[in-house]
């Protein structure tokens, strides 16, 4: 794990080796929450939420709905909330994160839920669907892509970033693959190398998926 991940962050040290259980990460993220943006963004220099935000604002205009999902303190939410967004809800597992999330104001309708499972959401619902620092190493894998599309119902995009060191190990290629051969998305959008933490040897994959069916 160490050559895989070689961060110097303690945060990142602890979560990257998670064993993936629910109750754990939860727990972690709730005692995180008010630190989490100093951490991540003061310190690791965490610039995920800008990169998906903006390629959200290249795909789908302004007044479309958006879902954030995984959406922790809301980082995403007031990122494209910066670039005219006004319609946005957010999912999240741990409550902790959502406090800080309904402290910004840019968010509609705020949840507790699991991503890996159905989304409280009928598709066709929204006009993307976020995921940003969620696939990675002890969080999430490859299952949680597909509620995602499901939400963001036909013709609607699934914009995320995976972290480039589970790309092949967690198996987010192979879904990713398997879900354009089915037909039941279609890539639209492959950045590989994207910087993910400025100050950490760490890049990410940022992709746009759109929903087929």
């Amino acid at each position: 794990m160490a050559e895989r991940f070689p961060v110097q962050h303690p945060i990142l040290k602890r979560m990257y080796h998670l064993d993936g259980d629910v109750e754990e990460r939860t727990g972690i993220y709730d005692d995180w929450a008010s630190a989490y943006e100093e951490d991540t963004v003061g310190q690791l220099g965490y610039v995920g939420p800008p990169l998906v935000a903006a390629l959200v604002a290249d795909l789908v205009p302004a007044a479309a709905p958006v879902l954030d999902a995984g959406c922790g303190t809301g980082l995403v939410g007031a990122e494209l909330a910066a670039r005219g967004f006004t319609v946005i809800d957010g999912v999240d597992l741990s409550e902790g994160m959502l406090k800080v999330a309904r402290g910004k104001g840019v968010y509609r309708r705020l949840e507790r839920a699991d991503i890996t499972r159905p989304l409280p959401f009928a598709p066709g619902d929204y006009g993307a669907v976020t995921c940003v620092g969620t696939f990675t190493a002890g969080h999430v894998g490859p299952e949680g892509i597909d509620p995602l599309l499901a939400a963001a119902g036909p013709g609607a995009y699934v914009v995320m970033t995976v972290l480039t060191q589970v790309w092949d190990d967690m198996g987010f290629a192979r879904h990713v693959a398997d879900l354009t051969h089915r037909g039941a998305a279609a890539l639209v959008e492959d950045r590989p190398d994207q910087t993910y933490h400025t100050s950490e040897p760490l890049t990410c994959r940022v992709l746009a998926l759109r929903a087929e069916r």
